[in-house]
């Protein structure tokens, strides 16, 4: 029996332990929402809680930091296409650009599913369930996380090879990772990267010890869900039949809340691009220049380190 099916027996007609329920309303994941209620921030129909053991009954009113908190909605799940240069956290405390800044209106309160760091771009999922979330962050949900990876150095494909066994760098143990050479251009190269654990700057950390250096990161799958050709800073909702196959969760048909999300057009992703949790084969070399419209630098120029 799955965690939550334990907790949905436990709580019958009292309701839904608040940690969770602060987690489905999108506030925080269900650990920070812990946090909150040991810092005194969360209060139930007007009282302080003090244990996460509380449970939240149709009708409660929850609020946090003296703010109400909406019911939870249905789970949603959404695609978004994240640009180089924001952080993926609501508030930055150098003041720097966030994802959830720059995000469409009409959206719900959303949380990411892990991280892309300042200069990495590429498929961000977003979800109003902060335990969807956590869930979907799991490395033991085996879903394989698929990265281009533009390096300046000499690459070593026996050394690529080499990490798929795994690498232990300045004491920090890396699972498996898949690394295969896509195309190469003087001491330029694009790489593809497929690992299932996310810690932070893996794919950064481990090419730099193999001596190259990430000039570009481009996250193109999580999972069953592929970045495909959804356009830069764009965002698309998930749709119900996805929502059903790849997570095994009811979502209720995408309402229109004031963004027209996908412009008429389908947000299921294409019939390739639901390939489960194994990634596909690294794209031929012409393909991969192509789809990425051949960015070394610019037209017939070799690329230097620079970009981070």
């Amino acid at each position: 029996m799955s965690e939550d099916e334990t907790e949905a027996q436990e709580a019958g007609p009292r309701g839904e332990r608040i940690a969770k329920w602060l987690a489905r309303a999108g506030i925080a994941s269900r650990r920070d929402a812990e946090k909150l209620i040991e810092e005194g921030r969360v209060t139930l129909n007007g009282q302080p809680v003090d244990t996460p053991a509380t449970f939240v009954k149709p009708g409660d009113s929850v609020s946090v930091g003296g703010k109400v908190v909406s019911a939870p909605e249905h789970t949603r799940l959404f695609r978004y296409h994240k640009p180089d240069g924001l952080v993926t956290t609501h508030k930055d405390p150098e003041g720097r650009r966030t994802v959830f800044e720059e995000l469409p209106e009409g959206l719900p309160r959303l949380v990411s599913v892990g991280r892309l760091d300042l200069t990495s771009e590429g498929l961000l999922l977003l979800t109003n369930d902060g335990a969807l979330s956590r869930k979907l962050e799991l490395p033991g949900n085996g879903w394989v996380r698929r990265y281009r990876a533009r390096v300046h150095g000499q690459v070593d494909e026996r050394a690529l090879a080499y990490l798929a066994r795994g690498v232990t760098i300045e004491g920090v143990a890396y699972g498996p990772i898949e690394a295969g050479l896509d195309s190469r251009q003087g001491t330029n190269a694009w790489l593809t990267v497929s690992l299932t654990e996310g810690k932070n700057r893996e794919v950064r950390r481990v090419l730099q010890h193999l001596g190259l250096t990430v000039t570009r990161l481009i996250r193109t799958a999580y999972g069953p869900f592929q970045l495909g050709t959804l356009p830069r800073g764009a965002v698309e909702e998930v749709n119900a039949k996805v929502m059903r196959e790849q997570l095994g969760l009811d979502a209720p048909p995408r309402v229109k809340r004031g963004i027209d999300l996908a412009k008429e057009k389908s947000s299921e992703p294409k019939p390739e691009a639901l390939a489960r949790s194994r990634p596909a084969k690294p794209p031929r070399a012409r393909n991969a220049a192509e789809s990425l419209g051949r960015d070394w630098g610019g037209p017939g120029k070799g690329d230097g380190p620079g970009r981070r």
